[in-house]
């Protein structure tokens, strides 16, 4: 069988300058979550925190890192991959889904700067109660969810022959119908929240259902990079694109079930809750044959060259971060911190597959050659503190040490419970370097000389 090439051409013309903008929005999320995140320790430093803005600026700065890392970022690099699957040129359309996604995300950040305050540290999308953070939320999610109907309406199909590429199509369209269901169970929640429920409680039904449901958008999209990279990294997929076709088909199945859970249990139940963990925890093994196929591709993959050293690297990375993810939510048996754990896993090894995808892209886009050998130990640099902090919290949960607490002092007086923080705290730092370095790679080729005037030509 002759080797397939599942790749992913950028074209020209309004589909590289769509990609690249929703590329660019991605990179600047992560910038500002930096910053943000530069912010919690001052606002945990003393004498400095009494010039912030806000009471309780520490909580307010990290629901705006959270959301600018985790939801403005990965939602960014889903809209990279639905523009890179569009067929027609309605740049108008474009420039309007992607302007409305910026302003949305600029007004998020300046959100706290202008008053915005009383933090709720709900699941999935923390929100600040204020008006202008609620504004800056809509308009990102308009955008993106214009910028989705957009590619949905643009694909006109596989064409005659089902090539790599048309196989990888199907998967990020797949991947907007799932983020579709998962605005459907959104309007859904806001509709059957009992009166009554208000303050944090609120927030939790509301994006219950939908950030469960957006979870199977990621890691489709994540596939979709595993094949990409693995594929343009020098390993051989033994995938014909029809059964690659299937095995997306298979990720997106579970969902089917979003309706029903819908109708069997109020939205304010424990049932309702509890099927959503459920279909997370056992619909995401759906994922489990396209992870394998890559894994053995993978495995019986010779040494790469080129490229192929720093794509190969952020694929083990990612790999590795999100097996560890997927098995500690099997571990899960109660409100300990083995959920961030497994979180942190699940969510990192999908931003890390996204950032595989923009060394990827950024010089297949006009911009400069990145920087090899930074480039291939970003990945893992970022991937080990990630362990060393997933580790730290399984450990600290083991002694029954509760999440979304702040207070290092509860009831530890034995060496082995320190130790486990140390350990949580140190893996932090590292994978904040990973994440700094990041920055740094994609900075240094996109500031490369000479693609500015590539960019003009292209």
């Amino acid at each position: 069988m002759s080797t397939i090439k599942y790749d992913l051409p950028v074209g020209s013309g309004t589909v590289r300058r769509t990609t690249s903008a929703w590329l660019m929005l991605g990179l600047a999320s992560l910038v500002g979550a930096g910053l943000f995140s530069l912010l919690l320790v001052l606002a945990r430093t003393p004498v400095v925190q009494a010039w912030m803005p806000i009471i309780d600026f520490f909580h307010v700065a990290l629901i705006v890192h959270v959301d600018l890392s985790v939801l403005i970022w990965l939602l960014s690099i889903a809209g990279v991959l639905w523009a890179l699957s569009t067929d027609r040129d309605w740049l108008a359309w474009d420039r309007v889904s992607f302007w409305m996604a910026a302003s949305g995300t600029a007004v998020v950040v300046i959100a706290p700067f202008v008053g915005a305050g009383d933090p709720l540290m709900n699941n999935y999308v923390p929100v600040l109660r204020h008006p202008v953070f609620f504004i800056g939320l809509g308009l990102f999610m308009a955008g993106v969810l214009s910028h989705l109907l957009r590619s949905v309406l643009s694909f006109t199909g596989l064409g005659v022959q089902l090539d790599g590429f048309a196989a990888l199509r199907v998967g990020t369209m797949l991947a907007a119908v799932t983020t579709a269901v998962a605005i459907g169970a959104f309007v859904a929640s806001l509709a059957g929240i009992p009166d009554g429920v208000e303050g944090q409680a609120y927030f939790e039904f509301l994006f219950w259902g939908s950030g469960h449901v957006l979870q199977f958008t990621h890691t489709l999209l994540m596939m979709v990079v595993w094949v990409v990279l693995a594929s343009s990294s020098g390993c051989r997929l033994n995938l014909t694109p029809r059964l690659m076709l299937v095995l997306f088909m298979l990720m997106a199945l579970p969902v089917i079930a979003v309706p029903f859970i819908y109708f069997a249990h109020e939205i304010a139940s424990s049932g309702h809750r509890q099927a959503f963990t459920l279909l997370m925890r056992y619909g995401g093994l759906a994922s489990l044959p396209m992870g394998l196929a890559v894994v053995a591709a993978f495995w019986r993959a010779t040494k790469p060259q080129g490229e192929g050293r720093y794509l190969r690297s952020a694929l083990a990375s990612s790999i590795a971060l999100f097996a560890t993810g997927g098995v500690l939510g099997f571990m899960i048996a109660g409100l300990d911190i083995v959920i961030p754990a497994h979180y942190h896993g699940s969510t990192v090894g999908v931003t890390l597959a996204f950032m595989g995808l923009s060394y990827y892209l950024l010089p297949r886009l006009g911009f400069g050659a990145l920087p090899p050998r930074l480039a291939f130990w970003q990945p893992i640099i970022y991937c080990s503190g990630q362990i060393l902090h997933i580790f730290g919290l399984v450990w600290s949960g083991g002694y029954g040490v509760q999440r979304k607490t702040v207070d290092l002092t509860q009831g530890f007086d034995q060496l082995s419970e320190v130790a486990a923080m140390g350990l949580m705290g140190f893996g932090g730092l590292v994978s904040v370097v990973g994440g700094l370095l990041f920055l740094v790679v994609a900075y240094r080729s996109i500031s490369a000389t000479g693609c500015a005037s590539e960019r003009q030509n292209s």
